[in-house]
């Protein structure tokens, strides 16, 4: 995903609906906090990203791509992630607005699939890129996995997470994996993993002992891609498969707050556990796995 690294540090951005909101909320005065940093922060964060991102590449007229075969879907994932995690943080942030609860899950749920369209957008009139309709869907899937829980069930008993071990062809193609750490978790798809976290108490609707930190989760991930598709000399690409149990870190409660706070900024994290993976109809079983 070419926006890896400014759609996570977006993950607490959400667009401004003061427009669309009853103006007796406008009055309240953590409503107006929240519209003033999140409609400075978003602006800043669009300018930054049109002039430093696109001003090295040549401007076109608004045309589409078609990227969807691009390291077998990964990007995808990234995106739809990322939208999902925008939503739940959006949510949270209009619910703490005192905005009432059907408006705060449709504006902050939503928040993820507006801005990643703008970028899109902006992707669009770039001839270097274009925009993707694959992009614009996996979008829309992750805020509509958050809308869909919290209008059902006001909760998420269904997350998706994110996991990364650094891969052995991560220095086989820096440009395009990643010449460090910090770029080869956002740019090297061999390494990294992303799940399907299932609650198994919330879900199950359990009112024993069972502990509400525990859960299911299904992973994927691709293997042997050293550029976007494959190309004459690049190994073999693999899809791979997990199960595996999780922890979720935004049930677990501690008694201080600052340990709390530390653990749900970390609950998108898949935690490691004993895992099952399977390749090429292969099965392997992970003592421990990231």
């Amino acid at each position: 995903m070419k926006h890896l690294f400014l759609i996570l540090f977006s993950f607490l951005i959400v667009y401004s609906s003061a427009q669309q909101i009853d103006k007796k909320k406008q009055n309240n005065q953590k409503l107006k906090i929240l519209l003033i940093t999140e409609g400075t922060t978003y602006t800043a964060t669009l300018i930054a990203l049109n002039s430093l991102w696109y001003k090295d590449y040549p401007r076109s007229s608004f045309h589409f791509i078609n990227d969807n075969g691009e390291w077998l879907q990964m990007d995808k994932m990234g995106h739809m992630t990322s939208s999902y995690y925008m939503g739940v943080a959006g949510i949270k942030a209009y619910k703490w607005a005192g905005v009432n609860e059907k408006e705060a899950i449709w504006y902050g749920g939503l928040s993820g699939s507006f801005f990643l369209t703008v970028v899109e957008i902006l992707d669009g009139f770039s001839a270097e890129w274009g925009a993707s309709s694959g992009d614009l869907i996996a979008n829309t899937m992750g805020s509509a996995l958050c809308i869909s829980q919290a209008l059902l069930w006001d909760e998420q008993k269904i997350q998706l997470k994110y996991s990364y071990n650094k891969s052995f062809w991560a220095d086989k193609n820096p440009e395009q994996l990643g010449k460090n750490l910090i770029q080869n978790m956002l740019k090297d798809y061999n390494g990294q993993k992303y799940w399907l976290s299932f609650n198994i108490k919330s879900l199950l609707e359990l009112e024993n002992h069972f502990p509400s930190w525990l859960s299911l989760s299904l992973g994927y991930s691709g293997y042997g891609m050293k550029n976007p598709y494959h190309e004459n000399g690049d190994p073999e690409r693999m899809r791979e498969y997990f199960l595996a149990l999780d922890i979720d870190l935004n049930r677990v409660q501690t008694k201080s707050k600052f340990v709390n706070s530390l653990l749900h900024t970390f609950g998108f994290v898949k935690f490691p556990m004993p895992t099952i993976g399977i390749r090429e109809k292969k099965i392997f079983i992970h003592p421990l796995f990231f």
